[in-house]
């Protein structure tokens, strides 16, 4: 599928400046939007959006359908009477520059407590009709998340295949206890979701009214801790005490010598082919309810994903294996249609790879700082692009580009810098440019690459997993001239409207915390 000429940032909405120890869905969300109408940006990408599980990685979700109750603007419950404001104000001294998840998580999983105490105590009439609706609505995914949530507290949250045995195999007679036993915190946990809901679907709305679209997220494996896993082990390669027996990661390469083990269980894609699909059909069903265009992370994993047997502690000792090809998405279109999905084909590239993503038009990736360590034939380099991909600067798994090019190699350096005609002194602004004049159709920079930041911004480090994921940003790092700069390489290369060169006013937006 062909998208327009574009260009946008990539974002999550964690890395927000806000009260309450990480961003959210509130006024600084909106401010963002703004400002990336003022900067002439058409598209907002952002991370998975479900609830963080290990390491606090979007990647290893607790649900493939959830969203994130981090992400629930606090200060919008107490404007609907749910939390009081000297709740709030114990806030305050988080810190501004990094999230602190040890804290932030009791204390919004705390708050939203105490707002769901207060909904289903005083909630209004139209209110409980929403959420009974949105209950209603999403039964079949939202009851076995909330209850499989509700389970994972009870049990200290332990692994689910450690939970009693009668739970874990999921027998009618123990769940229809635990439902009636936990049901207060069932229902704790559904009040969670629909705050998500519908705060993201103003934002959404929001951001679509001002001509900015959402690009989504969506990890092609899902955690074995997770209401997935746990409602449908068939669909995955367990053994008879529920525990995987081979998981998903990647070989060695660029960024690991002993490749990357994410542990997260591989599909039985024979079970999945022989109920259509259903699971797939349905996950990318509900991403696009939230988002405009998806990413599909670690696409090549559909021709063929690295399997490593679940005894091993690296990745270094896998196999390829088969994955479903064009099955798997003949079968999704036919259901729903035609879809606005990106292909991250990032990794090893091998010829079936390739063909899986042409014959479905799904534009793939090209990162800038891969472009500068071969020569000329390099496919990351911008003279050799199509125009059906979407160039990045870097993504959340790199170092900015001030921290890239630091560390590069004198060869990288000399490369980069004779092929753009710089001096290498905002290297961050020279990529971004060589990005936005290729023709490729879609262009986006993360935030750190448009504040010049080094490496103590980084989001993630692959292999690491302590500390990634907490990067934020502050409104004081971010002037005019950012949106300035950013709006004129807009213009200039024809990704948003070239009508004036002059920057628009810089808006307030809405008043911020």
């Amino acid at each position: 599928m062909r998208f327009p000429r574009s260009s946008g940032v990539l974002l999550h909405p964690t890395s927000l400046p806000g009260p309450h120890g990480l961003g959210d869905f509130g006024p600084a969300a909106y401010h963002f939007i703004d400002w990336l109408v003022v900067a002439g940006q058409k598209l907002w990408q952002v991370l998975p959006l479900g609830p963080v599980g290990l390491g606090n990685s979007p990647y290893m979700s607790l649900s493939a359908f959830a969203g994130n109750p981090l992400l629930i603007d606090l200060a919008e419950l107490g404007y609907k009477g749910w939390l009081h404001a000297d709740e709030l104000d114990s806030a305050r001294n988080f810190p501004t520059d990094h999230i602190d998840f040890g804290k932030v998580i009791p204390f919004r999983t705390k708050m939203l407590r105490h707002a769901a105490k207060n909904f289903f105590a005083h909630a209004s009439a139209n209110d409980r009709a929403e959420y009974e609706s949105f209950d209603n609505q999403q039964q079949s995914w939202l009851a076995d998340y909330a209850l499989f949530m509700a389970l994972k507290g009870e049990h200290d949250s332990k692994e689910w295949c450690e939970w009693d045995r009668d739970l874990a195999q999921r027998k009618k007679s123990a769940l229809e206890k635990s439902r009636k036993t936990l049901a207060e915190e069932v229902k704790f946990w559904k009040f969670t979701q629909w705050c998500f809901s519908r705060q993201w679907t103003a934002l959404k709305k929001y951001a679509n009214e001002k001509g900015v679209h959402i690009v989504g997220d969506i990890p092609i494996f899902t955690a074995f801790q997770s209401s997935d896993v746990w409602a449908h082990p068939d669909l995955f390669s367990l053994d008879e005490h529920l525990r995987p027996t081979v998981v998903a990661g990647v070989p060695p390469d660029y960024f690991s010598a002993t490749g990357q083990r994410w542990g997260n269980p591989l599909y039985n894609w024979d079970v999945m082919e022989r109920d259509g699909y259903a699971w797939w059909i349905e996950r990318i069903k509900s991403t696009l309810a939230l988002v405009d265009i998806v990413r599909i992370d670690h696409f090549r994993g559909f021709a063929a994903y690295w399997e490593i047997p679940a005894k091993q502690k690296t990745a270094v000792h896998g196999r390829w294996v088969d994955g479903p090809k064009e099955q798997l998405f003949d079968t999704i279109l036919l259901k729903l249609g035609k879809l606005p999905i990106i292909a991250e084909d990032l990794g090893l590239m091998t010829d079936d790879v390739i063909a899986l993503r042409d014959r479905f038009s799904f534009p793939g990736m090209k990162v800038l700082q891969f472009a500068f360590a071969g020569d000329p034939k390099n496919s990351f380099l911008p003279h050799n692009y199509a125009p059906n991909f979407v160039v990045y600067t870097g993504t959340h798994d790199n170092d900015t580009t001030i921290g890239w090019y630091k560390s590069a190699t004198e060869r990288e350096r000399a490369f980069v810098k004779k092929y753009i005609g710089t001096e290498g002194e905002e290297i961050h602004w020279d990529l971004i440019r060589l990005a936005s004049q290729s023709v490729a159709d879609m262009a986006l920079y993360p935030m750190q690459d448009v504040l010049g930041l080094g490496t103590e911004a980084r989001m993630n480090l692959p292999g690491k997993s302590l500390g990634n994921w907490e990067w934020r940003f502050a409104w004081d790092q971010v002037g005019p001239e950012n949106a300035a700069q950013l709006y004129e390489l807009t213009a200039l290369f024809k990704r948003c409207s070239s009508e004036r060169l002059e920057l628009p006013a810089y808006p307030h937006g809405k008043k911020l915390p």
